[in-house]
C-alpha cells in the first residue's frame, strides 16, 4: 500500500475551505486598503460625470443661410423645408433636420446666422470612440501579426539560407528595438516617404492608423515567429517522417500534420502575446491616433478628473484582454477535443 507523505498527502475538505477563506480575506483586505486610501486623499470623486464621455446627447443649432421673411414651411419627399422671402421678393428654401423645432414664427424676419431651430443628437462619446479604435487596431494587427509570424516562423526553420537568414535578421532587429522607436520610424520616416510619393502621383494619403497597425503587426510578428518555430520544433520528428512515408510532400505534411499539432501547443503563449499587443496599442497616441489611452488623456485634461478616468481606462483594457483570453481558452479547449 502506498504511503503518502508531505505534498503527496490527500487534501481534506478543511484544507480547501481554509485557503478559500484566506483568498476571500486577502480580497477584503485589498478592497479595504483601497477604500481607506481613497478616503484619505483630498479629492472630490465625481463618478456621476463619467457617463457623458461614453454617450453624448446634445442640442445642435441650425442657423439661417439667407435672410428674409419666414413665409412658410413645406414638406417634400419626406423632408421639411423652411421658405424665406428675401427683400427683392426672391424665395429660397433651407432644409430642416428631422425632429427639429422651429424657433421663429411665420411672418418673422430672419437675419443671416440667426437660429432657425435646434435638434437633438445622440452619438458615441470620446471614450467609446477611443475604445472602438483600440479594438479595431488590435484585431487588424492580430490578423497581420499571425500572418507575418507564421510565414517568418516557417522561414526560420527552412533549409534555404536566404529565407533562414532573412527571418533571423527580421526577428533580431524587431525584438532588439523598442516598439515606440519603431512606431516613430514607421510614421515619420516610412510614412513621410510613402505619402510624398503618393502626393506626387496625385493619389490620396495613407491615414496614420495604418502606419500604427503596420508597426504593431511587424512587432508582434517577430515574437509570433519564435513562438511558431518553437511549437513546430516541439513536434516529434517522427511525425514528419511518418507523413512523408505516406506520400505527402513537405508542404502538405507541414500543413496537415505538423502545424495543427503545433498550434495546439502554442495557443497559450500566443494569447499572452496578443494581450500584450492590445496594451501596446496605447503607444499609438504619439502619432495622433485617438485610441483609448489618448482619448482618456484628452478627457482628463478637459475635465480634471484623473482618478476616475484612469481607473476606468484600466478597467476597459482589462475587459478587452480578459475577453481575448477567454476566447483563446475556448479555442484551446476546442482544439484539444
Amino acid at each position: 500500500m502506498t504511503a503518502y507523505r508531505g505534498l503527496d498527502a490527500p487534501r481534506g475538505p478543511g484544507y480547501f475551505l481554509f485557503w478559500k477563506a484566506a483568498f476571500v480575506a486577502m480580497l477584503l483586505v485589498t478592497v479595504g486598503f483601497l477604500w481607506a486610501a481613497s478616503n484619505s486623499v483630498e479629492y472630490v470623486w465625481r463618478w456621476n460625470r463619467i457617463p457623458q464621455y461614453f454617450w453624448v446627447q446634445k442640442h445642435v443649432d441650425v442657423r439661417a443661410e439667407q435672410q428674409g421673411t419666414l413665409v412658410e414651411t413645406l414638406t417634400k419627399d419626406g423632408a421639411r423645408f423652411v421658405v424665406l422671402q428675401e427683400d427683392d421678393g426672391t424665395r429660397v428654401q433651407q432644409k430642416l433636420e428631422p425632429g427639429m423645432s422651429l424657433t421663429p414664427a411665420q411672418g418673422d424676419y430672419v437675419y443671416l446666422g440667426d437660429v432657425l431651430g435646434t435638434y437633438r443628437v445622440s452619438e458615441p462619446g470620446v471614450l467609446l470612440q477611443g475604445l472602438w479604435v483600440t479594438l479595431e487596431v488590435s484585431l487588424i494587427s492580430i490578423v497581420f501579426g499571425i500572418t507575418f509570424g507564421v510565414l517568418t516562423g516557417l522561414a526560420r526553420i527552412s533549409e534555404n539560407p536566404a529565407l533562414k537568414w532573412g527571418a533571423i535578421t527580421y526577428i533580431e532587429l524587431i525584438r532588439g528595438s523598442p516598439l515606440l522607436v519603431q512606431i516613430f520610424l514607421w510614421y515619420f520616416v516610412a510614412g513621410t516617404l510613402v505619402n510624398n510619393l503618393l502626393m506626387q502621383a496625385g493619389l490620396g494619403q495613407v491615414p496614420p492608423m495604418w502606419f500604427g497597425v503596420l508597426a504593431l503587426s511587424v512587432f508582434t510578428g517577430a515574437y509570433v515567429a519564435e513562438i511558431v518555430r518553437a511549437g513546430i520544433q516541439s513536434v516529434h520528428r517522427g511525425q514528419m517522417e511518418a507523413a512523408r512515408s505516406l506520400g505527402l510532400n513537405y508542404s502538405q505534411a507541414m500543413r496537415k500534420v505538423i502545424l495543427p499539432q503545433a498550434f495546439r501547443r502554442i495557443m497559450p503563449p500566443l494569447a499572452g502575446q496578443f494581450i500584450s499587443l492590445v496594451k501596446d496599442s496605447s503607444l499609438l497616441g504619439v502619432i495622433a491616433i485617438r485610441e483609448l489611452t489618448k482619448a482618456t488623456r484628452e478627457v482628463v485634461s478637459s475635465s480634471l478628473q484623473p482618478f476616475e478616468l484612469w481607473i476606468l481606462c484600466a478597467v476597459l483594457y482589462l475587459l478587452l484582454t480578459f475577453t481575448l483570453s477567454l476566447f483563446v481558452s475556448y479555442l484551446e479547449n476546442k482544439a484539444v477535443r
